[in-house]
């Protein structure tokens, strides 16, 4: 939410230009009320629109229904996430978010990535937090979470000062099948994002922007578009949608796995 004042403004607008992000060229994409269906937002922390910081939360009580995906994966306020809340502060947002989403299906959580690193001679991860963060979920009324493991790209690999890990698959299904087991006990349902391999533990492929169930749960059950995003990749599970975010914002948040345009010290 560093730039809830510039969507607050876009909003006002009416419309929003956006650059591609291979040709460069520029593509006008309509915000009024009556050509959007949903508005989907991700953050890690949605203080500033709660807050209605540049009038962001009114900007926003213009449409029929905004669907909220709030990122913590236990890391904020050390060395990997050094410019976000601890996750304990972040999660208690989590009743009024639901309150402004007027629907707790509208808001779901994402443990998302789950990261591996070696750190005086031991691997670390932020795995073991999965059963505290999951409890604040289900505690608060949420009912779904996405989780996926860390795709370690190259620009991420070289940066200084950390030793990535990747554990192997075998690993990662073990892991998935506890995350499955400590969903179905607090009645959660855990989806993986991007990541058919998952299947096996019981881990259903996610569809982060859900046609079919943004329709369901529409006030006035508008239809949204069903079909796959043809410009997402090929395990992405996503309806079509129109991304007005741009690798051109630079993310101040300083997260050292982030595979985008993040402001790194």
């Amino acid at each position: 939410m560093h730039y809830a004042r510039w969507l607050a403004q876009a909003i006002r607008e009416g419309q929003v230009e956006v650059p591609q992000p291979y040709t460069g060229e520029i593509r006008l994409v309509s915000l009024k009320p009556g050509d959007v269906h949903t508005v989907v937002l991700w953050s890690k922390d949605y203080s500033p629109l709660l807050a209605d910081e540049g009038g962001l939360r009114q900007a926003l009580a213009r449409y029929d229904q905004v669907f909220c995906h709030l990122t913590v994966t236990g890391l904020g306020g050390t060395l990997l996430e050094p410019n976000i809340r601890p996750w304990r502060q972040v999660m208690e947002q989590l009743p009024e978010l639901i309150e402004f989403a007027r629907h707790p299906q509208r808001v779901t959580v994402r443990f998302d990535p789950i990261l591996h690193w070696r750190e005086d001679a031991e691997i670390r991860s932020n795995f073991p937090l999965a059963k505290q963060i999951l409890k604040r979920c289900a505690r608060n009324g949420v009912r779904t979470v996405r989780i996926s493991f860390a795709t370690l790209y190259g620009k991420v690999q070289r940066r200084k000062g950390w030793d990535w890990y990747d554990p192997p698959q075998a690993d990662r299904m073990q892991m998935a099948r506890e995350l499955v087991s400590i969903a179905d006990g607090l009645g959660l349902t855990a989806y993986s994002c991007g990541d058919h391999s998952l299947r096996g533990a019981g881990i259903m492929p996610s569809k982060c922007i859900d046609g079919e169930l943004l329709t369901e749960l529409h006030p006035h059950r508008l239809p949204a578009p069903t079909g796959k995003d043809k410009g997402q990749r090929p395990e992405c599970g996503c309806t079509p949608s129109a991304d007005i975010g741009s690798y051109t914002m630079s993310c101040p948040n300083g997260c050292r796995y982030c595979y985008a345009n993040p402001i790194i010290l």
